[in-house]
């Protein structure tokens, strides 16, 4: 994998806009396809991994796996791993996830308003 460059004007202009604009700094924490699903699921209380396997099966083990590392590296999802055998490990969010209720909630009345639902 190609190393990137860190004084690159892609990465001070992505530095800028983390800093100076709220929805890029959200989108970042929270953008994509699944991320925003996976913390849906999570808003019902914490799940085991093939818990949220089963509850969104369209998304790949690979990608649930690495969107969970990216949650729990940006402090929304606390990963639980219980040291016995076979381990048992539980998703759950924080409280900085926590407060994103509000915002998933506003997503799924505008989805319901529109239609979709």
């Amino acid at each position: 994998m190609t190393a990137i460059k860190e004084s690159s004007t892609r990465n001070f202009n992505k530095g800028v806009a983390l800093t100076s604009c709220p929805v890029t700094f959200v989108m970042e924490k929270i953008g994509g396809y699944w991320k925003p699903i996976i913390i849906f699921h999570l808003m019902s209380g914490p799940k085991r991994y093939s818990e949220l396997k089963r509850a969104i099966p369209q998304i790949t083990e690979k990608m649930l796996i690495q969107h969970l590392k990216q949650l729990q590296n940006d402090d929304l999802v606390h990963r639980d791993a219980q040291a016995i055998i076979p381990p048992i490990v539980t998703y759950s969010l924080t409280k900085s996830g926590q407060d994103l209720f509000q915002v998933l909630d506003s997503m799924v009345d505008w989805a319901i308003k529109n239609g979709s639902v």
